[in-house]
């Protein structure tokens, strides 16, 4: 008799521990799910920022070397002018 319920509650332990832990895993894949969901998110947030961050930094050196540009045309254009009309050159 003691038999039968030894078994009794060994079955019952071993199903209780059996469904505890799959329950266990369910809940650890979903808050997995959910933390991969964050991850992608903040990735995206950090790719965005570096895109900001980058087009800000080309546009004020495209702007930067525009003006370089621009300036050095203006002085050629005077240099040549000075040629031209036969002043001496100041540079």
């Amino acid at each position: 008799m003691k038999t039968i319920e030894m078994t009794r509650v060994l079955l019952a332990v071993g199903l209780g521990l059996g469904l505890g832990c799959g329950a266990a895993l369910a809940q650890s894949a979903g808050q997995d799910m959910k933390d991969a969901g964050h991850d992608t998110k903040a990735a995206a947030v950090d790719t965005g920022h570096a895109t900001a961050k980058t087009s800000r930094k080309v546009y004020h050196t495209t702007k930067r070397g525009t003006k370089r540009v621009y300036h050095k045309t203006v002085r050629g254009t005077e240099k040549v002018g000075d040629k031209v009309a036969g002043k001496p050159d100041s540079r």
